[in-house]
């Protein structure tokens, strides 16, 4: 699958949805409806797979259905990079839970508004293909859940205008105190920054 590019320049986004099993329900109509940003360009890629699920944090993910988000990464080197995801209300305890790292390998989502989850995307895509500095994201969308999904386009729409990790940094500050300083937290300790 290849990606729709919208805008010019630089800071070069790449968002993505529909990754894996029926997530594209809850997640590509958000990715396409997005419109260019005023700076720099997005590159949308709004179903990667309709059917099979492998999780994200399985390496064979990006190897097999997640190949085409290899690909893009390869090709753009953006430095800002956002995965749309849909998760079950019977699942938020699990994303969300202090043990998840225990759990998973990996550190809990944080909670913002409307039941949208917020966290790194897999240590796999990140470690591998992102510099440190690159701002890569992963937004979970609870599926059937209209205000959660209308956030989550409002989410998107800042978002495609984020220039940095900095920038993100900054502005989830003010909305977001405790999950920003959660967010960084997690990453330093995870990554080892």
């Amino acid at each position: 699958m290849k990606y729709k590019m919208m805008g010019d320049g630089d800071p070069v986004r790449l968002f993505v949805g529909g990754l894996h099993g029926n997530e594209w329900r809850d997640t590509s109509d958000i990715v396409e409806k997005l419109e260019p940003p005023a700076v720099g360009s997005l590159a949308i890629m709004p179903v990667i797979c309709k059917e099979k699920y492998i999780s994200t944090l399985d390496e064979r993910y990006y190897r097999t259905l997640g190949k085409p988000i290899i690909q893009a990464v390869d090709e753009l080197r953006p430095s800002i990079y956002i995965e749309f995801h849909s998760y079950s209300k019977q699942n938020q305890k699990q994303l969300t839970g202090a043990d998840r790292i225990q759990k998973t390998g990996v550190p809990a989502y944080s909670l913002l508004d409307n039941d949208v989850l917020l966290g790194s995307v897999s240590p796999v895509i990140r470690k591998d293909c992102f510099p440190a500095e690159a701002l890569c994201l992963s937004f979970e969308i609870q599926k059937e859940n209209p205000l959660s999904k209308e956030y989550g386009s409002r989410i998107a729409e800042k978002m495609k205008e984020c220039i940095s990790r900095d920038h993100f940094i900054e502005q989830l500050k003010k909305r977001y105190p405790a999950q920003a300083n959660k967010v960084i937290e997690d990453y330093r300790n995870f990554y080892g920054l």
